[in-house]
C-alpha cells in the first residue's frame, strides 16, 4: 500500500472500510509530511493537530462499529484561509484580521463535519484572496512544490501546494478570478471551479457573485466526492442552486465521444507561451483520439479585464470602507490603491460594467448551443519566480459568466513545471466538466507527463 498521505480519499474509504488502515494513522501520516514540509513550502497559515487527532478517533470509532457518516468520514480535509472554520482563526491573509476563533462554520466546513470528514487546518492565501500570487505580510510567500523558487500563484496557493505534497487528499478553495483554476495548473494538480451558487458560501465574499467556492484534489473522483459532501443549498446564501440531490459521481466515467468540443488558443487576446501552447495542443488531440468532435474556435468576445477590473475595485471599496482607520492602516498598500480606484467609480460605470457583464454570459449561453465544451490553455505561461505573477486572463471570463471551469494538469515544461489544461462547461453543466476531465486524466495519466 502506498503511504497514506498520498492515498486518494476514495482509496482511504476503501481501506478504513477494509480495516487496512486507520482515519488516526492517516492523520498522523499527513501531519508528519506537513511538519517535515511546509517549512518549505508554507502551504498552511493554521494546522489544528490536537483537533484533528481526535476527529480521527472519532471517526475510527464510527469505522469500527461500522457506521461510518459518509464517504469522507475520517478524510483529511483542508480550508482556504478565506472561510470560516468553528475554532480556528480566520485571518484572510492580512494583518488587519483579528487571530481570534472563528465563531461558526461557513457551509463547506459545516457539511463536513456532518459527514466526519478531518478538518486539518487553513491553507494560505494573499491578503483578503487580492493577489494573483500566494504572499502576504502575514503569512510570508508560499512556494511551489515543483521548484520552490517559484511561485505556486493564487490567491488559493496554499491549497493547491498542500494538494500536491500529499497535505490531505481534499481542499476546499475559493476561486473570484481564477483563484483555483491557475494554482492548480501551477501545481499540477486538479482544481475545480463549479458554477456559481453550486456550492454555498457565507458570509459573502466582497468580491460578490464573481466568488466562487471550489475544490483541489489530485484526482477527479476525489474532486467528485468532495462536491457531493458541499454541494448543495444553505439557508444563509441566497443565491446558493437548488438541491439536485444529484451524486456527482453518477456519468463520471461516460467519456467524451460524440461531445462537440471547441478548442480556442487564445480567446482571440492571449499571448501564449510557445512550450504551454505544444502542451495544451498535445493535450487538446487526445480528446479528439477519445472520440470527441473537436474544432479550433473562439468564443468571440473581447478581453473582459475591462469589466473585472470595475467590479473587482467596487468590492475592495467596500471591503476597506467598513474597515475602522486602526485596521486599514494594517492593509497592503496596493490593496488601500485599489479601494481608492473603486471609491472614485460612480453607479453609472458600476451599472455599465453589469450590463457588460450580461452581454457576456447571455454571448458564452449562445457559444454552448453549439458547443458542449470549451477547452483552453488555464494559464498563459509557467509559473513565474517568486515575487511575479499576472492575471490569469483564461479564466477570469468564466468567473464573470458563472460557468464551471477545470484546470487539468496535461504536462510539463522543459524545465519541470506544471501546464493546465482548461475545460469550460455550460452554466450549471458541472457534469459534464468532470466527465471530461475524468476521461482525460484516464487516457492520459494523473499528470499526463
Amino acid at each position: 500500500m502506498n503511504h497514506p498521505a498520498d492515498l486518494s480519499a476514495a482509496e482511504l474509504s476503501a481501506c478504513y472500510a477494509r480495516k487496512d488502515l486507520s482515519p488516526l494513522e492517516t492523520v498522523n501520516a499527513v501531519l508528519a509530511r506537513i511538519e517535515a514540509l511546509d517549512p518549505i513550502y508554507n502551504a498552511f497559515r493554521h494546522v489544528d493537530a490536537d483537533g484533528a487527532r481526535e476527529q480521527a478517533r472519532q471517526s475510527e470509532a464510527r469505522w469500527s462499529r461500522g457506521e461510518p457518516l459518509g464517504a469522507l468520514d475520517g478524510v483529511p480535509v483542508a480550508l482556504k484561509d478565506l472561510l470560516h472554520v468553528a475554532g480556528m482563526p480566520t485571518r484572510m491573509g492580512s494583518l488587519a484580521t483579528p487571530d481570534s476563533p472563528a465563531p461558526y462554520d461557513c457551509p463547506a466546513a459545516a457539511r463536513l463535519r456532518e459527514h466526519g470528514a478531518v478538518l486539518l487546518g487553513k491553507t494560505n492565501t494573499s491578503e483578503f484572496g487580492c493577489r494573483a500570487v500566494t504572499e502576504s505580510a502575514l503569512a510570508g510567500i508560499t512556494r511551489n512544490p515543483w521548484n520552490a523558487d517559484h511561485t505556486p500563484l493564487g490567491s488559493s496557493g496554499g491549497a493547491a501546494v498542500a494538494s500536491a505534497l500529499g497535505f490531505g487528499p481534499l481542499q476546499v478553495a475559493t476561486d473570484g478570478g481564477g483563484s483555483t483554476r491557475a494554482p492548480a495548473a501551477a501545481c499540477g494538480v486538479f482544481g475545480f471551479k463549479p458554477s456559481y451558487g453550486r456550492v454555498p458560501c457565507y458570509p459573502p465574499a466582497h468580491s460578490g457573485t464573481l466568488f466562487h467556492v471550489g475544490q483541489i484534489a489530485r484526482t477527479v473522483t476525489d474532486a467528485a466526492l468532495l462536491l457531493n459532501v458541499i454541494g448543495g443549498p444553505d439557508a444563509r446564501d441566497w443565491y446558493a442552486l437548488p438541491d439536485e440531490r444529484r451524486n456527482w459521481l453518477a456519468g463520471l466515467e461516460d467519456g467524451v465521444a460524440g461531445l462537440r468540443i471547441a478548442y480556442s488558443r487564445t480567446l482571440g487576446y492571449v499571448r501564449v507561451d510557445p512550450e504551454v501552447a505544444a502542451l495544451v495542443e498535445r493535450a487538446v488531440a487526445r480528446f479528439a483520439e477519445l472520440g470527441a468532435i473537436v474544432e479550433e474556435a473562439d468564443p468571440g468576445f473581447e478581453d473582459p479585464r475591462a469589466i473585472m477590473q470595475v467590479l473587482w475595485q467596487a468590492g475592495v471599496a467596500r471591503l476597506v470602507e467598513q474597515m475602522p482607520a486602526a485596521q486599514r492602516a494594517l492593509l497592503d498598500p496596493a490593496l488601500l490603491s485599489t479601494a481608492d480606484q473603486g471609491k472614485a467609480l460612480g453607479a453609472g460605470a458600476y451599472l455599465e460594467a453589469m450590463d457588460r457583464r450580461m452581454a457576456l454570459g447571455m454571448h458564452q449561453r449562445r457559444f454552448h448551443a453549439h458547443y458542449d465544451l470549451l477547452l483552453t490553455p488555464t494559464l498563459a505561461e509557467p509559473a513565474p519566480k517568486v515575487g511575479s505573477g499576472s492575471a490569469p486572463l483564461f479564466c477570469m471570463p468564466f468567473n464573470l459568466t458563472q460557468q464551471p471551469a477545470a484546470s487539468m494538469p496535461c504536462g510539463f515544461t522543459a524545465s519541470g513545471l506544471p501546464v493546465g489544461l482548461q475545460i469550460v462547461g455550460p452554466q450549471h453543466r458541472d457534469d459534464l466538466v468532470l466527465r471530461a476531465a475524468r476521461a482525460f486524466e484516464s487516457a492520459a495519466g494523473a499528470h499526463a507527463s
